[in-house]
């Protein structure tokens, strides 16, 4: 029997359940996959809170690396005893096994383990559009990047110096700023005792960087739009404080014909050719040993409220993941 974690209200960490489950054989354009690792992200707690809304009840969770067991009809490019890892939807990763659509499969090199994989697919790929599709970043640019020694900032901060790319980082603590700088942030800045925007001035001769990307949401948004130079963009990738403040477009003009994108993965892994750009570049690297991937925090699936408990909390540092 497989075991998930699933949820039937929104609300706290104490809504997710461990159950045993039925997963049965894959249908048409399906394939049934045994999880070796399991990917903790803070959207998993969008979903459980109904910031991200979704049919009840749910599975949880969107990414995991395993094997492929079985292969249903009319599915072309693998099979079974295939390592795979995936991003994305439907919801159902926090699973031993499911069957799920092969087309949000990513096939799996071997230099790279499960519970790499597992930390990283969602993270990686996350920094791989950010630096490669949302803005012409040019080798010298400098860049703003809120909670830097977060899953996103850690790789994020690790490939924009293998392209040059300057970085200012935010973190809460000197622990979580060592991380940052052991990771090639050029300069960090403390956000809890010192004031971001003047500091980014400060360090870019007063002109504010060309682009802020922001996973934090709406404690940031005023500071972030401060921070950045004339017809600079600010880019929200999250709301882990809170949904963005409404925009006023005004606003962005006085402050210098600023830009506001509120991108989503999906949308630049939504094309398979494209999808498979950016993870092999992300393998490569990640393989390579040019970017490193430090899990800080393993928790057993059965685990999960707990494991949602610290991540909301600001306890964990770094790539998180269930081991199975």
């Amino acid at each position: 029997m497989a075991q998930a974690v699933r949820f039937y209200e929104t609300g706290g960490p104490d809504v997710l359940r461990w159950e045993d489950v039925e997963v049965g054989d894959p249908g048409l354009g399906e394939v049934r996959v045994r999880h070796e690792a399991v990917g903790l992200n803070f959207a998993d707690t969008y979903f459980r809170t109904g910031l991200y809304p979704a049919p009840l009840p749910a599975g949880m969770g969107v990414e995991a690396a395993g094997v492929i067991e079985a292969v249903g009809p009319g599915v072309d490019g693998f099979k079974a005893g295939d390592r795979v890892t995936y991003t994305g939807s439907p919801l159902g990763a926090y699973s031993t096994e499911r069957v799920m659509p092969a087309e949000h499969l990513i096939a799996l090199p071997d230099g790279i383990d499960f519970d790499t994989a597992a930390s990283m697919t969602m993270r990686g790929l996350t920094s791989a559009y950010l630096l490669r599709r949302i803005a012409p970043l040019r080798e010298g640019d400098t860049v703003l990047l809120h909670a830097a020694a977060g899953g996103v900032g850690s790789i994020f901060t690790q490939w924009a110096k293998l392209l040059g790319i300057n970085v200012i980082g935010t973190v809460s603590t000197e622990e979580k700023a060592e991380i940052a700088r052991a990771n090639g942030c050029d300069h960090v800045v403390i956000y809890t005792r010192e004031d971001v925007a003047a500091r980014v001035r400060e360090i870019t001769d007063g002109k504010g960087v060309p682009v802020v990307y922001d996973s934090i949401g709406k404690t940031t948004f005023d500071t972030s739009l401060d921070s950045l130079a004339r017809r600079g963009m600010l880019v929200c990738f999250g709301t882990a404080s809170g949904p963005t403040p409404l925009i006023n477009a005004m606003q962005l003009a006085i402050k210098g014909s600023l830009y506001v994108t509120r991108p989503a993965l999906a949308d630049y892994i939504a094309d398979p050719a494209e999808r498979a750009e950016l993870a092999d570049e992300l393998f490569s690297h990640v393989a390579a040993g040019r970017i490193r991937i430090e899990i800080n925090q393993s928790y057993k699936l059965s685990d999960a409220a707990q494991a949602h408990r610290d991540l909301e909390s600001g306890r964990s540092v770094g790539s998180s993941v269930f081991t199975l």
